[in-house]
């Protein structure tokens, strides 16, 4: 099976557009055509940090390490691993991060190839100016000239992935990164160790995929709110997501632990899953659900036959009363925060 393009192309830009959406809301919003006050800037940590401490859940003599992502992150920080590779090592099995993965088949995928051309733009020609009210507009030029710079292109894509650009360019020029690197590391741990690796997510299978991506280029997408989200993060958050940054290259998990990150994932990743595109297509709907049961069956059938299992979830995932630990918990299972 050949992983579709079109697949990566709009799991990234969920992804994406979801991690910045975890900010908190700014004190305020720049008027359109301005900027806000510049503030005492915020130093991203560099060198070699600990990264958060692991949550243990266990049941009857077994256990289960997670190990908590986060996005944005340090750009120049370098992960100490130490800690995590003896427990991988020690692990009979490391189930990677819950999500949805696209795959169409072989020569399917070669033949779809040209289709894949103006995927991230709107239909029928549209321009950002055409989608977004004007006050809103007016702040993606500030915004767009400060991080992306003089590319038009950019104007022709969907709200969903002129975001996605925004967050790449402006997590570059605030010293962050989105992060992956340190699951790539696990992964490498992991088949270093010869230890196996699982995946969690939910898995659907294009039978038909040059119509399916004709489909997607003619869909709407409820996506001007994310669009605005991401724009209120980058014009009174980005201090924040620094500090929150630094909070989890430290191990500070009390200052991560007052973030509510479910709530502010919803708004990006809805505009994705409740578009024209996943309700005309039932193998997109419920993926919300269908990733959480999903996940929960993997880890429970990892914990009764293991002796010890390593997980990797986001922070969402983990923090919270309607996180994924706390339904194991509600479960029967004994979760342990780090120390």
């Amino acid at each position: 099976m050949l992983a579709a393009r079109f697949a990566c192309a709009l799991s990234l830009s969920l992804l994406g557009a979801a991690a910045l959406a975890q900010t908190d809301p700014p004190p305020a919003s720049a008027p359109a055509g301005q900027e806000l006050d510049a503030a005492p800037a915020t130093v991203v940590v560099s060198g070699k940090r600990p990264g958060p401490g692991l949550w243990k859940v266990s049941k009857d003599g077994h256990v289960m390490w997670v190990f908590a992502m986060h996005s944005p992150l340090p750009q120049k920080m370098e992960w100490d691993s130490v800690r995590v590779e003896r427990l991988v090592a020690q692990s009979q099995e490391v189930l990677l991060r819950p999500g949805v993965s696209v795959t169409v088949g072989w020569m399917s995928g070669l033949s779809m190839l040209p289709s894949l051309i103006g995927l991230k733009k709107n239909p029928d020609g549209a321009e950002l100016h055409d989608l977004l009210p004007a006050d809103v507009y007016g702040r993606w030029t500030v915004l767009k000239q400060k991080y992306i710079g003089g590319d038009d292109g950019v104007e022709r894509y969907r709200p969903f992935f002129a975001a996605e650009e925004l967050l790449d360019a402006g997590l570059k020029k605030s010293g962050l990164s989105k992060g992956g690197e340190v699951a790539d590391q696990i992964e490498k741990i992991a088949r270093k160790h010869d230890v196996k690796l699982t995946s969690t997510g939910v898995s659907v299978t294009l039978e038909h995929p040059r119509e399916a991506l004709k489909d997607f280029k003619k869909s709407q997408m409820e996506d001007v709110a994310c669009f605005t989200k991401t724009l209120e993060s980058f014009e009174g958050d980005i201090d924040a997501m620094k500090l929150r940054a630094n909070a989890w290259a430290n191990g500070n998990i009390a200052e991560i632990g007052k973030l509510d990150y479910a709530e502010r994932e919803d708004t990006c990743n809805d505009a994705m899953m409740n578009g024209s595109f996943a309700r005309n297509n039932p193998a997109f709907q419920d993926m919300r659900e269908r990733g959480r049961v999903a996940w929960m069956k993997t880890a429970e059938r990892a914990l009764a036959k293991n002796a010890s299992t390593f997980a990797l979830l986001s922070m969402s995932q983990v923090l919270g009363p309607k996180s994924y630990l706390a339904e194991l918990q509600a479960k029967g299972y004994t979760v342990e925060n780090p120390k």
